[in-house]
């Protein structure tokens, strides 16, 4: 270009900067109550990860977003990134593009397959913010991410409320007691309704909502919110500021807006301050003895600290309203992240207190990276984290180095000095750390903290001195899916272990074994999807070209009636004389109840030393990988030993052996059952094409529970068996023409009929 012509272009930008400047100057003089906030810097000013904020541990928060498919969580993650000022422009998960979703395969398929971690600042609070998928089959990172964080965003699209996967995650997040705010999005669809979402949030998840904003319009004319806790109206008008939603008009309700707008707020507000005093004694006794005459009068700053409370206690779940996609309503929920969900330090990690200021971090993802190789993502609950350090890993006992520590921002990280207390931080250097391990300072801090534990008497009582030094890990869920993988040659052999490896790592839900008969390489995983990703992962990342026998369901099998049995085994080797007599009682428990247990009468228990109990246990614990009728592991049964008696000198392997063998008769003689893994299967379907899909369900076994009307759709609630939804969605799709949308999630193990599993067996005695 040009100089003059340069310079020319150069003045013609600033001049149009500062008139746009002048004239919102002048816009703030002439209209006294309406004022626009500015929530970032200018689109050409993007923040570096290196001047992110690194405040007290008060003003940190690490929160997920968490949600059923499709309802908002990658774009409303996106949103936050760009009002922060942390990303130059809108990501949309259509075009592939969002920061979040950086995988080929999360941006061909426009979903979130792996959990991302952002960190950006929000108004001098640092966030540490992670994006889970909202599909079944990677429900583990959900899990994971959970299980580090102190707070979370639950969002959901306003015009179907809860739906199937959204009590997953709910659950999830309920087991690890993590206060929740809830975000209604997509409100300007035109089936939107605050009403309906409401009631679906307190009947389906039986939480009591907290309601601190009212939507302003519905459907398209939807334009902002009103504030309960403030009574201020925010609204977004996005024509002006080239729709990207970064200002918006704040101002108090008046006498002038709509005469329905300011009755509804009235009588929502009253029934929040109403609500708010039944969950928290503090406020209510505020309300009886300052305003008793005038309850609205309360001041908005002891309301807004009454909802804090109540949702840490999480007596309540506050709900927010917006539309990220349309850019309304995501920075209320910003502030609302830093003024409701909890900080690190007010989260209660009975743990870690014995730690004091050394080190103690959790391992709970990692990532392969070719050039730098294992990256290990740590949640720091004490101490202070450094590169190029020595840390002992606790669960593999090893110490290891960490060469690099960075900050996370999906698949662009930087690299720091130092890590406090709080945080979330990306580690490079741990070869060994798997999901789940303890990160302590070195060996010494762990018996430091052992010794603390042990002076309190009450908690030596409650969890031993295993438990004192290390954090729980992270639950794998059972996998449901497996099918054989083969390499294009025997030379590509290596090349695939070495995959599978490094894949396993990364995922825990993913299960690999070797079959003893055939010796084929068998994939375990959580659904279809979740191996089809797998498969695509080896030829994209590792260059391996595999190919997949067909997807077979994982049974599992029970016994049908009490049965006992006794064995004696005898064997001598070389001068040693090795005998004895084991008597156990097989019989069927609930089948929903799990995986099966053992336990000793008075008598055995008595008698056995803490060597051979471990031997007995693991002799059952070996029966029940392998059931009597197909091989299938055990489920619903429990084991009682009723006597093990044995010769002097004899081994433990000898007891175990003994014991399976016992166990083996035991189960013969009960009869067996196969159990089939059984599917919560919604179906959202116009009423045209209802009775198309609840004809293909009779032919796949399913079981109808519920045809709930949803505007102006069907919503089909059923069982059915996992084995009859192969290739479903694209059954569901013909039937339909693409009108129809469906989620899954495993319900239970149930008994398969006689029929059913006579056909099983004929099928894998290769008779069919």
């Amino acid at each position: 270009m040009h100089v003059g012509t340069f310079y020319t272009f150069n003045r013609m930008i600033w001049g149009r900067y500062l008139l746009l400047t002048a004239r919102l100057q002048n816009y703030r003089c002439r209209v006294s109550y309406h004022t626009k906030r500015h929530y970032s810097f200018l689109p050409d000013d993007v923040k570096s990860l290196r001047a992110v904020v690194n405040p007290d541990v008060s003003k940190i928060r690490n929160i997920g977003i968490m949600a059923h498919i499709d309802a908002g969580k990658t774009t409303t993650t996106e949103r936050m990134l760009y009002y922060s000022g942390y990303t130059r422009a809108l990501g949309d998960v259509d075009d592939g593009d969002t920061v979040t979703d950086f995988m080929a395969q999360e941006r061909e398929r426009g979903i979130t397959i792996q959990s991302a971690a952002v960190t950006f600042d929000w108004k001098s609070h640092r966030i540490n913010l992670i994006d889970t998928p909202g599909h079944v089959d990677f429900t583990l990172e959900v899990e994971r991410a959970l299980r580090v964080l102190d707070g979370a965003v639950a969002v959901f699209d306003a015009s179907a409320g809860v739906e199937a996967q959204t009590l997953t995650v709910w659950r999830q997040a309920e087991k690890h007691h993590i206060p929740c705010l809830c975000f209604l999005n997509k409100m300007d669809k035109p089936a939107a309704s605050l009403s309906f979402s409401m009631e679906s949030i307190r009947q389906k998840l039986k939480a009591n909502p907290v309601l601190l904003q009212i939507p302003v319009g519905s459907g398209r004319d939807f334009t902002g919110v009103v504030d309960l806790i403030t009574s201020q109206k925010l609204i977004w008008k996005l024509s002006s500021a080239g729709g990207d939603g970064r200002l918006f008009e704040s101002a108090p309700l008046n006498q002038s807006d709509e005469p329905d707008l300011l009755q509804e707020v009235s009588e929502a507000r009253a029934a929040l301050i109403e609500q708010v005093a039944d969950m928290d004694d503090e406020f209510a006794e505020l309300l009886l003895t300052d305003f008793s005459d005038n309850f609205d009068a309360v001041p908005s700053v002891k309301l807004q600290e009454a909802v804090r409370r109540v949702t840490l206690a999480r007596k309540g779940v506050p709900v927010f309203c917006g539309s990220s996609l349309k850019n309304k309503g995501v920075q209320p929920l910003l502030d609302a992240i830093i003024s409701y969900l909890p900080a690190p330090n007010e989260r209660h990690h009975d743990l870690v207190r014995w730690y004091k200021d050394d080190l103690c971090a959790l391992a709970f993802k990692v990532l392969h990276d070719k050039q730098r190789g294992p990256l290990v993502f740590l949640r720091i609950y004490s101490g202070t984290l450094k590169p190029q350090t020595a840390v002992h890993n606790i669960n593999r006992n090893s110490i290891e180095r960490m060469s690099r520590l960075l900050v996370p921002f999906a698949d662009q990280n930087v690299e720091i000095p130092s890590m406090t207390a709080g945080n979330i931080a990306l580690t490079v250097g741990l070869k060994q750390t798997v999901t789940g391990d303890t990160i302590v300072s070195s060996k010494a801090s762990a018996a430091a903290a052992a010794r603390r534990a042990h002076t309190d008497s009450g908690v030596e009582k409650k969890h031993g001195e295993h438990a004192t030094v290390v954090l729980s890990g992270v639950e794998v869920p059972d996998p449901v899916f497996f099918c054989t993988i083969e390499p294009p040659t025997m030379a590509k052999q290596a090349d695939l272990e070495n995959a599978l490896n490094c894949l396993q790592r990364e995922d825990p839900s993913l299960k690999v074994r070797v079959d003893p008969d055939s010796g084929q390489t068998i994939l375990c995983g959580m659904g279809e999807l979740h191996i089809e990703i797998i498969h695509d992962r080896i030829r994209r990342e590792y260059g391996i070209e595999t190919h997949l026998g067909p997807l077979q369901v994982a049974y599992r099998e029970t016994v049908l009636h009490k049965a006992t049995a006794t064995d004696t085994l005898d064997r001598t080797f070389g001068e040693r004389r090795h005998v004895v007599t084991v008597e156990l009682e097989v019989r069927p428990v609930d089948t929903t109840a799990g995986l099966c247990d053992v336990a000793f009468t008075e008598e055995a228990g008595g008698q056995l030393s803490r060597e051979m109990k471990g031997a007995v246990e693991n002799g059952m614990h070996s029966s029940y990988l392998q059931g009597p009728l197909l091989g299938y592991p055990l489920q619903g049964v429990t084991t009682l030993i009723q006597s093990v008696h044995m010769e002097p000198g004899t081994s433990p392997a000898m007891v175990s052996a003994c014991v399976s063998r016992c166990m083996l008769k035991a189960l013969r003689l009960a009869g067996g059952q196969v159990l089939e893994p059984v599917m919560s299967l919604e179906v959202t379907v116009g009423e045209g094409y209802l009775g198309s899909v609840l004809g293909d369900l009779a032919q796949r076994r399913g079981t109808v529970r519920d045809i709930q009307s949803r505007h102006d759709d069907k919503v089909l609630l059923a069982t059915v068996p996992l084995a009859e939804m192969m290739g479903y969605s694209t059954v569901l799709r013909t039937l339909t023409s693409g009108n129809a949308t469906f989620s899954l999630e495993l319900d239970m193990y149930e008994t398969m009929n006689v029929h059913d599993q006579n056909i099983l067996l004929k099928r894998m005695a290769g008779l069919l």
